[in-house]
């Protein structure tokens, strides 16, 4: 039986967009490569960045802490888990600061200045913060959502991550270890 070259094409026209559709899905899928790496406990070495400083002006980059525990936090104003994890960030910074072992870094991407500075005002947020208007600085990281965090350690080495909102229990496990005296 011959099939009419409408069905033909209109078979090779769904087939070929059922293709697109599957390396869309494929291609889009993101790099969880990290995410395998630390789950097998592996470390990696934290890919590096220059950014503005959210404010007051000039650059600022992951280097500017070598040597020192970061908690590097990709953020948005408009992101509502970002806003309840925000009080005990402050929280670990004023801790890990206080003896000059470590900081919070924030990481704003995809938002207005004028929004985020307001966000960071109404938080009383004084860990430094890096402005990343196209969030290009956090594809290395695999970043596809906010809020996420990496706790990299003194050498430079991504230890630990959460996509999603940080808890006081995950600080715990991930974070204070690292700043014990060795």
């Amino acid at each position: 039986m011959r099939l009419p070259p409408f069905a033909v094409a209109a078979v090779l026209g769904v087939v070929a967009l059922l293709g697109l559709l599957a390396y869309g899905l494929v291609a889009s899928e993101p790099d969880r490569g990290m995410d395998d790496a630390l789950a097998r406990g592996e470390t990696i070495a934290a890919p590096g960045f220059e950014l503005d400083r959210l404010s007051g002006g000039g650059k600022g980059s992951l280097a500017d802490y070598r040597g020192k525990v970061v908690v590097l936090n990709a953020w948005a104003s408009w992101c509502g888990p970002c806003r309840e994890e925000s009080p005990l960030l402050q929280r670990w910074h004023e801790r890990m600061s206080r003896d000059g072992r470590g900081t919070v870094l924030g990481v704003d991407a995809l938002d207005v200045d004028s929004d985020a500075r307001a966000f960071v005002r109404e938080y009383g947020l004084t860990y430094p913060m890096l402005r990343d208007p196209e969030g290009e600085s956090l594809i290395d990281y695999g970043v596809i959502g906010y809020p996420e965090t990496f706790v990299i350690d003194e050498r430079g080495k991504i230890v630990a991550l959460r996509r999603g909102a940080v808890d006081e229990r995950w600080m715990r496990d991930e974070v204070a270890p690292l700043l014990e005296p060795s």
